[in-house]
């Protein structure tokens, strides 16, 4: 199947770039209510599956006996731009647990926050707290602390820890997840792929706690509100994920991935979403996500003005001229 564009890309008032790509609207029932493009495909999640990795964080008794609030249970379903504020509350998620950064398994990588970058690199250099996936590794070596398990390895498919995720992942997309489609994450977890309509599947289950049993229901609903209570820590100054739930609170839950992946979740739609671009852009996932909202979420005027910047944002050269934009491909857009 070739699938559509979803994504132009203008200079000028003409065209330049095309992103095509395949997106899953469905309910926690498994309808699928809009598609476009091969939505059966398995694709890696990538990080766009945080929120739902998070679960057994709080499920596990961690989170109560680590006494987390909001804001490390956001960076639980985070990939943050490793600002100060991001590194401090991951250090003191280790640090609950009697650990410290050498715990971490996931790699140091310098901050994507320029400022913080800049900031960094006068002082020292990044550690595995730096990592944008430092939240979620904390929640993993939490959740071990926490159930008497040995921390070391926690990364590995075969430890307790990601088994319980893996277990998470099968239950809430209705889908069992093989050997020969599993990868290694850019921060060494292990990455499932799966059908874009099994995760837009999982993402309404997650948002609404329909077909869950009640405690899962229940972890589903404080991570949710903690996302929506605390949007810096789900990514960072300037980024999507934080300005859009910024913008609608709980009313929209969205999560980036690594190559052109996003999911989300419209609670009182009872709905979820997950797309993928082709090429791997973020911009331009970013643009189809915009787009799917704007869609299907109920906005009033000022709503629609704000998310107008995310769905349809303007190119500046450096010297800060206006050359052109991103607008959703006919098929996406309204």
């Amino acid at each position: 199947m070739r699938n559509p564009v979803l994504v132009e890309v203008l200079r000028g008032a003409l065209v330049e770039s095309r992103h095509h790509g395949a997106v899953a609207v469905g309910d926690a029932g498994g309808a699928t209510v809009f598609a476009l493009g091969d939505v059966a495909a398995p694709v890696y999640p990538r990080s766009a599956v945080k929120a739902l990795q998070a679960l057994p964080l709080i499920e596990s008794g961690a989170a109560e006996k680590f006494g987390f609030g909001e804001e490390e249970l956001a960076l639980a379903c985070a990939s943050h731009g490793g600002e100060p504020a991001h590194v401090a509350v991951a250090q003191r998620m280790l640090s609950r647990a009697g650990l410290d950064v050498a715990a971490l398994e996931c790699g140091a990588h310098w901050p994507s926050h320029q400022d913080s970058a800049r900031a960094l690199a006068r002082a020292g250099t990044p550690s595995a707290l730096h990592n944008n996936c430092s939240g979620k590794h904390a929640g993993f070596l939490c959740v071990a602390c926490a159930g008497g398990i040995a921390h070391r390895g926690y990364a590995d498919a075969s430890h307790p820890v990601q088994r319980e995720v893996r277990a998470v992942l099968e239950s809430l997309t209705g889908i069992g997840l093989s050997e020969d489609r599993c990868g290694i994450d850019g921060c060494s977890i292990p990455t499932f792929a799966l059908p874009l309509e099994a995760l837009a599947r999982a993402f309404a289950r997650f948002g609404t706690g329909q077909g869950l049993a009640p405690e899962r229901a229940k972890a589903a609903a404080r991570l949710r509100a903690a996302c929506a209570a605390q949007p810096y820590f789900v990514a960072g100054t300037g980024r999507f994920c934080t300005e859009v739930m910024k913008l609608f609170g709980g009313r929209v839950l969205v999560k980036t991935g690594a190559e052109g992946v996003f999911c989300g979740a419209l609670p009182e739609r009872g709905l979820g979403i997950a797309l993928k671009c082709e090429d791997g852009a973020t911009r331009a996932a970013e643009v189809a996500m915009a787009a799917v909202i704007a869609r299907l979420l109920p906005l009033d005027g000022d709503e629609r003005v704000a998310l107008e910047r995310f769905e349809r944002p303007t190119l500046r050269n450096w010297n800060g001229i206006e050359v052109g934009g991103l607008r959703p491909g006919a098929e996406i857009a309204l």
